[in-house]
């Protein structure tokens, strides 16, 4: 267990969803909005990129409109085309050398993978830079925790890569749930159909060679020293316990931010789970018979194929308790008994129980379809009262030259990978958790505890 102290509580206000969600988009001079000094907001920003091979590379390309000024990657060969991309652009290795080196830099993108977002954006906040960062926004919740009461501290712009949290679809089933579309909301579910990437795994036996174009070490930053093998790296990160946080985290936030502002939802109280084990069957001889032999094989550094996760949530001034499950790895929650006959649910989705029907729509909303169909029929849908955003990047973009916060920036961000995080503890514990979110720790088991602030490997810290 690290010896780091818990970040307090109130340093991380669970949310100001209204202010979130009520971002406009107008751009107005910044000394008006606080923003920074000296920089109008028509400006252009001087972004950096780290981590720019995969889901990195999109995020850049997104913020094209303004100068991209550095680029850095551990692995050259896989960033070669971000890097062609942007001639003009200085090319690194290294994040510290690059922030270094480089003060020209006003904002920085992160799409390294989940184990290195908190260093990356700690150092680049302690800097004053502005923070566009992949999902979920760290590995561990204490990093979650720090990073959001740091953004707020230097007042930088932010926004965890929550797409979906500018769509209209989002918007609409918000609006849906307030307006009473299922009357008062007791349970939700969500389903995914990931992993799409290998899960339930042991540890490779032996090593690989390390790629020339690869830098090993900084690719495993504060993570526990283990030979390069490509079950990590470039794609099968996510299912590892050092490197992701599974389906569960790469997954919920994309959801989790409808259902949490639909509903009001702050810290869960309690959070549970089961999970696939794998299991190895043996043909063996008993007196002349063969017979199967099952031996249960512990997999203590990946996340399971498939789990099931529920969060318990409590009243809300007037609304009731909140009942919250998860399902990936193709698990789906019960058909509802009044779905119509020879329907089904589709591949991955959110549905929202209440006492007046049911309401089922798309992973990140929309696709609405009310149950029992009758209650369709009575349904008017409501008045568009949710503002619209002038989209995703955008968002960031404006709040990095003085204008409103982003609809996903990090006091939100957290308070979604810190929920999602609290169930990829369940899953490795399989247990019931009590959660205390003002101490930061489970009361009732010291062990999962420890989880919550692993130590780093020496060398690295916050």
């Amino acid at each position: 267990m690290s010896t780091r102290p818990p970040v307090p509580f109130h340093e991380t206000a669970q949310v100001s969803r209204r202010s979130a969600t009520a971002a406009l988009f107008t751009i107005v001079p910044a000394k008006v909005l606080g923003g920074q000094a000296g920089r109008a907001p028509s400006d252009k920003l001087n972004i950096a990129g780290v981590g720019v091979g995969a889901m990195g590379a999109g995020y850049v390309r997104e913020c094209e409109s303004e100068n991209i000024v550095a680029l850095c990657d551990v692995d050259e060969a896989f960033a070669a085309k971000t890097f062609a991309r942007y001639p003009s652009a200085k090319t690194y290795r290294d994040f510290r050398e690059m922030l270094d080196k480089q003060k020209d830099i006003d904002a920085v993108i992160i799409g390294t993978p989940d184990h290195t977002h908190a260093v990356v954006a700690m150092a680049a906040m302690d800097l004053g830079k502005h923070i566009y960062c992949a999902k979920p926004l760290t590995r561990t919740l204490y990093e979650a925790r720090l990073l959001a009461a740091t953004a707020r501290k230097k007042r930088v712009a932010t926004q965890m890569s929550v797409q979906s949290s500018a769509s209209d679809d989002a918007r609409l089933t918000e609006e849906w749930v307030k307006a009473g579309a299922v009357g008062a909301v007791r349970e939700v579910h969500v389903w995914t159909d990931r992993p799409i990437w290998p899960q339930g795994l042991l540890r490779p036996r032996e090593g690989m060679e390390v790629p020339k174009t690869l830098n090993w070490d900084l690719w495993l930053g504060p993570a526990s020293e283990r030979p390069y093998h490509t079950a990590y790296h470039p794609f099968s990160w996510r299912g590892w316990y050092d490197f992701g946080t599974g389906a569960l985290g790469d997954m919920a936030c994309h959801a989790f931010h409808v259902v949490f502002r639909a509903l009001d939802l702050g810290q869960p109280h309690r959070v549970s789970a089961s999970a696939t084990r794998v299991v190895r069957h043996r043909l063996v001889n008993r007196d002349g018979q063969l017979a199967i032999r099952n031996a249960i094989i512990p997999l203590p550094e990946t996340f399971p194929h498939s789990s099931a996760v529920t969060w318990d949530f409590a009243t809300r001034g007037a609304a009731p308790p909140v009942r919250m499950h998860w399902y990936d790895g193709g698990v789906k929650p019960p058909i509802p008994a009044d779905m119509p006959s020879g329907k089904t649910l589709p591949g991955s989705g959110t549905m929202y129980v209440g006492d007046k029907g049911t309401l089922v729509a798309g992973f990140a909303g929309g696709s609405h379809q009310l149950l029992p169909e009758s209650r369709g029929k009575d349904f008017t849908p409501p008045a568009k009262t949710v503002p619209r955003s002038g989209g995703h990047y955008q968002e960031w973009i404006a709040a990095s030259k003085g204008g409103p916060a982003a609809t996903c920036e990090f006091s939100f961000g957290s308070l979604l990978t810190e929920v999602a995080i609290l169930g990829t503890i369940a899953q490795r514990t399989q247990k019931s958790l009590d959660w205390d979110a003002q101490r930061m720790c489970f009361p009732n088991d010291p062990e999962a505890s420890a989880l919550l602030n692993p130590a780093y490997r020496k060398g690295w810290k916050l």
